[in-house]
């Protein structure tokens, strides 16, 4: 067994305790520790099984613990486990559990919370969106169970004991220490999912294992968490209280910031340049792990005309990314011609043939491409475009519908709330819509096995040899061969219009501290955070 310590304090295989977030030379923290920070939508699910939404994940993210957390700059540290093993043929691991871990209610966290936990977010019975992450850790038996040719019980981890977990994978994984930092893999009291049942996750109700709890939702308004005296590290988190507050309207949520409600915001599209002029301190843009995108229903349900590929390279060619980046966004975004973002570490970026034309150049050939598949003057291509509500999403749509007029085709804009939005695609109930994916891990395959005719992929594009590509990256010396003839698939056969890939664009409150500013993922924990006196 090769023994694998997370950090060069741990080299004696102890587990020593978390150093306590520290202000810097010349900062008095403030008497106030409260943080308080925007939210585009609803938080549809506090479920870590049952969330599949960014926003969401930064809730679940400070009521629940898993095994490892991420530091600053994004790589694994302890989290409830403090050290692990990797067995000789790298199937194996075995993460020994802090005994000092508890749930809020004061009970222990055990290797069988993780367990049952797993289990649960494989079992088709759950109907998680996440189910296939299991499939993507490569986690033994996972796709039989997440398809329910074998039981729960079957999958490939188990208790060794109560502080002692083991997994068992079907393939080598070198990301897969990352993979564990994502929220669908955090554990869930089984006593209290099997008391509450959808209840469970009710302000009152909800047990978490996180530095924080939930004292307050209020769905589409705020949500509320105050420090967990339980947690394992309590005596070493200096926040005291957490909330985030919806606001649908980008502008109207800057004003609230200006004006002191909110402590970290989303700038506004156009408005970097000058509010970083104005806030040097306070505006940052920093690369972010997303891809923005117009997704194509390939489904039965989708319109017919989508299933030509000459119409979806049209329409893909007659994007106008650079002035999405450089005239509406203006943020330090990066115009995008493939799936997987600039920044995610070890990744090649390939090179795809008409990111190199000229827009003039892409125009033409996407006239070309359309005639060909029969439409024009006399037969006009018409779609509809559906996007969730937000400043920027519209901007860019409205930018998209005069792009595509140039080309002939008629759009039809379609606003819908977040929550209709997401419904509509998870039942293929669209025909063009706004879409981004972000990294679960800091590793090229979370972009890549989204198009597997497997993986989540609403618009339901199939492939086989993209899926026999990343089925052999798995196990590839360097999989960037296998990444990159993949994106040379989805350039090829378009499953999205690829439009920009994201920078972190926001305004943070300079009496803020300890927010990561050089992890690609962006995920932060407020129990590394801290507020000073001005």
């Amino acid at each position: 067994m090769n023994r694998l310590f997370l950090t060069t304090a741990l080299s004696m295989g102890l587990a020593l305790p978390a150093l306590a977030v520290q202000p810097a030379a010349g900062e008095k923290l403030a008497a106030d520790q409260s943080y308080t920070f925007w939210l585009l939508d609803a938080i549809k699910t506090a479920d870590p099984h049952k969330n599949s939404d960014v926003e969401g994940s930064d809730v679940i993210r400070q009521l629940f613990e898993g095994l490892l957390n991420e530091d600053a700059k994004g790589a694994p540290v302890p989290g409830v486990a403090t050290k692990f093993d990797l067995s000789d043929d790298k199937l194996t691991y075995t993460f020994h559990l802090r005994p000092e871990a508890k749930w809020s209610n004061g009970d222990p966290v055990t290797a069988n919370d993780f367990v049952y936990s797993w289990r649960r977010l494989a079992d088709p019975a759950t109907a998680s969106e996440y189910a296939w992450f299991m499939e993507l850790m490569n986690v033994e038996n996972a796709p039989a169970v997440v398809k329910g040719e074998k039981k729960p019980e079957e999958l490939g981890i188990k208790a060794v004991d109560d502080h002692t977990l083991e997994v068992k994978l079907t393939a080598p994984t070198p990301y897969f220490p990352k993979m564990v930092t994502h929220s669908s893999t955090f554990p869930v009291p089984q006593k209290v999912v099997e008391a509450e049942g959808d209840n469970w996750t009710q302000a009152g109700k909800l047990v978490g294992n996180g530095a924080f709890t939930l004292t307050s939702h209020d769905l589409g308004v705020q949500i509320s968490m105050d420090k967990n005296p339980n947690y394992w590290d309590a005596a070493n988190v200096v926040m005291e209280h957490i909330k985030g507050l919806t606001v649908n309207d980008n502008n109207v949520a800057l004003t609230r910031y200006k004006a002191g409600e909110l402590d970290r915001v989303q700038i506004p599209a156009g408005q970097y340049p000058s509010l970083e002029k104005e806030f040097p301190d306070q505006a940052i843009s920093i690369p972010y792990s997303c891809s923005y995108g117009y997704l194509f229903n390939l489904s039965d349900k989708g319109p017919e005309a989508l299933k030509d590929v000459r119409v979806r390279k049209a329409l893909s060619y007659a994007m106008q990314r650079d002035v999405v980046v450089d005239k509406i966004l203006q943020g330090g975004q990066k115009p995008s011609y493939n799936w997987t973002h600039w920044a995610i570490e070890g990744f090649q970026m390939p090179e795809i043939d008409y990111a190199a034309w000229s827009q003039a150049e892409r125009l033409e050939k996407a006239k070309a491409l359309l005639a060909e598949a029969g439409y024009g003057p006399d037969k006009p291509l018409k779609l509809v475009l559906q996007y969730n509500t937000d400043e920027n999403h519209k901007k860019i749509a409205v930018a998209a519908q005069q792009f595509y007029k140039q080309l002939g085709v008629q759009i039809e804009l379609n606003n819908v709330e977040w929550k209709v939005h997401t419904d509509r695609l998870q039942s293929q109930d669209f025909e063009m819509a706004r879409y981004a994916w972000c990294a679960d891990y800091n590793e090229a395959s979370t972009f890549l096995d989204y198009f597997r005719s497997t993986g989540m992929n609403y618009g339901k594009f199939k492939n086989a040899e993209f899926d026999k590509l990343l089925d052999e990256s798995k196990t590839a010396a360097d999989p960037n061969v296998q990444y990159t003839a993949a994106e040379k698939i989805i350039a090829e056969e378009m499953p999205l219009v690829p439009i920009y890939q994201y920078a972190k664009v926001d305004m943070i409150s300079d009496v803020i501290k300890g927010l990561p500013t050089e992890n690609v993922m962006n995920d932060w924990l407020a129990k590394d955070i801290y507020r000073i006196e001005k």
